[in-house]
């Protein structure tokens, strides 16, 4: 009597719709236009600005200490790119509204795991992209003002202001992937976005010193950069970043969740 053939078990990765769309969304935000134009005007803006200042330095005899003026590449920096930034994370899924239900329903995939890979892969493209950035600007600031920066910029401040500066990057990343999966169209999930910043931002101003003001943290950054920082204050801001990502996190989830796609 013959034997029976063996059975062949085939294991399924219950991460694998996960794994695939993360690895796609981290591809087409790579190559979309949003994201090459925010590289690029950083990169040119930043690189113009610092020759700029190394102009004046050198010509005109105009004095700015080298984390001075890292902080305010940092700042213009920041602005510049939030308004890329919010069209980057809102239209994450806004933009897939036509072909959600196709991957949900019919690839195999909850939505659950559509969403977090949705919000992980921007969360990945901004922070990397921006600490990338931020790094350069660093290292060019240190080798053009090299006289001042040798007792100014402090390695484990421009750390600290990178890592600040990312964490309110990822802050504001989460909460637009999260308007966004809750918006009906890209446009409205930004107009709502901007107001919801703006109204923020502006009540984050009349609040007293403790609380941290947008304002108040982007003039610190200069101070920062020199090393002048308390880590009991950065892990508490940290901390909150993390609370307040976490948190557009689940709503966007639960709202997603129950949402028709």
């Amino acid at each position: 009597m013959d034997a029976s053939p063996p059975v062949v078990t085939v294991r399924f990765n219950k991460f694998l719709p996960y794994w695939a769309v993360l690895q796609t969304d981290l591809r087409q935000t790579a190559r979309s236009w949003v994201y090459r134009l925010w590289v690029l005007m950083t990169v040119f803006a930043a690189a113009g600005l610092l020759l700029y200042r190394v102009g004046l330095h050198k010509e005109a005899g105009m004095f700015q200490s080298a984390a001075a003026q890292t902080g305010d590449l940092f700042r213009l920096m920041i602005l510049g790119s939030l308004a890329l930034v919010v069209v980057l994370a809102v239209s994450s899924i806004s933009s897939e509204r036509g072909t959600v239900a196709d991957s949900v329903l019919s690839r195999g995939i909850s939505r659950y795991q559509y969403f977090l890979a949705k919000w992980h892969a921007r969360l990945v493209v901004v922070t990397l992209t921006f600490a990338a950035l931020a790094a350069g600007v660093v290292a060019a600031s240190y080798f053009l003002f090299k006289d001042d920066a040798q007792s100014d910029l402090s390695p484990g401040g421009a750390a600290a202001a990178v890592l600040v500066v990312c964490a309110l990057f990822a802050v504001i990343v989460s909460w637009g992937v999260a308007i966004g999966a809750l918006a009906n169209s890209t446009m409205l999930g930004i107009t709502v976005f901007w107001l919801v910043l703006y109204g923020v931002g502006f009540l984050l101003t009349l609040m007293p010193e403790p609380w941290p003001s947008p304002d108040r943290q982007l003039a610190r950054l200069k101070f920062m950069l020199q090393g002048q920082y308390n880590p009991a204050t950065l892990t508490q801001f940290l901390t909150g970043a993390f609370v307040l990502s976490v948190a557009a996190a689940a709503a966007g989830l639960l709202g997603f969740s129950k949402r028709d796609v």
